[in-house]
């Protein structure tokens, strides 16, 4: 694999922007955002259509793909923050050229639909990052920790995170590059130049609101393709909002992603804090992580 290439860590008085490569978006989350960063002591620059709408979308597949450009084409844009996922984000990719952006690499942020970005990415050899969107900057009126640690990603602080034991975990310990995201937009990127090879890393899983027999649907995709078998570990996040049908699926979604990883011989972590949730700690996608599962607890590091 080609060697990831992190962009410079973010530094006070630099210039973010803000973009909607996907759904459409209430311009008050972004106008809170910008609140926000401005009081962190960021310049922000907002797309043009960054709070437009096309039907679900934050404008046309052109519209949103001309906002992207221009910011990974700025120099003076450090780091590109995504309002929100959605859909629409590998739309937008269609339309975009990289010869800048790999001139002046910069930080990309987002998570959910932005799963496409993120593999874009690490296929071109770059680093990114899941985390937080404006919508979650505030908790209570107050900097959400969900930023701190967005915040701490772009400035270059170590992260570590420490969370409960799962009595679905798999205990061991890992070290290697973490990729993935959202587990449903990851299946729509099979067979494309924007599937991700796992073999010898950590992969991160997430979703939101997919029935149970889609989420086994999904695992044994990875699983007869090939995608699970090489992993260094696997890493569960938020599985918010799941549905069944009248006649029950019969097993959780815990015990779906434990049948499908059976075989193999890595730590499992569940309860993760990122995803469609509240919690949504910053993951350097790209970026080697040490991932410690115990029986007292779990421990995810990342410089």
């Amino acid at each position: 694999m080609t060697s990831i290439q992190k962009p410079e860590n973010l530094k006070h008085g630099d210039t973010v922007g803000i973009v909607s490569p996907a759904s459409k978006i209430d311009e008050k989350h972004i106008k809170s955002a910008v609140a926000q960063l401005e009081a962190l002591g960021y310049n922000v620059v907002v797309g043009t259509y960054a709070a437009g709408q096309h039907h679900t979308f934050a404008g046309t597949d052109k519209q949103r793909a001309s906002d992207l450009q221009k910011m990974l084409d700025d120099l003076e844009i450090k780091a590109i923050l995504c309002s929100r996922g959605g859909y629409g984000t590998l739309r937008t990719l269609q339309h975009v050229s990289w010869d800048g952006f790999k001139k002046n690499p910069k930080w990309v942020v987002g998570f959910s639909d932005i799963t496409a970005l993120h593999s874009s990415l690490h296929n071109m050899g770059y680093a990114s990052i899941h985390g937080v969107m404006t919508a979650y900057f505030t908790n209570e009126g107050k900097p959400s920790k969900s930023l701190q640690t967005l915040m701490n990603a772009l400035t270059g602080i170590p992260n570590k995170y420490t969370f409960a034991h799962s009595k679905y975990n798999v205990t061991g310990e890992a070290s290697g590059v973490v990729v993935g995201g959202n587990l449903s937009v990851l299946l729509s990127l099979r067979g494309t130049p924007s599937d991700i090879d796992t073999r010898g890393k950590i992969l991160f899983i997430e979703d939101l609101a997919e029935y149970l027999y889609h989420i086994d649907r999904i695992m044994m995709n990875l699983k007869t393709g090939g995608m699970l078998s090489g992993l260094k570990g696997l890493i569960v996040g938020g599985f918010a909002g799941l549905k069944d049908n009248d006649t029950p699926f019969g097993m959780s979604y815990e015990e779906i992603i434990l049948d499908a990883v059976r075989a193999y011989n890595f730590p499992v972590a569940f309860n993760f804090p990122a995803g469609h949730q509240p919690e949504n700690y910053a993951i350097k996608m790209g970026c080697e992580a040490k991932l410690s599962v115990t029986e007292k607890g779990t421990e995810f590091h990342q410089k």
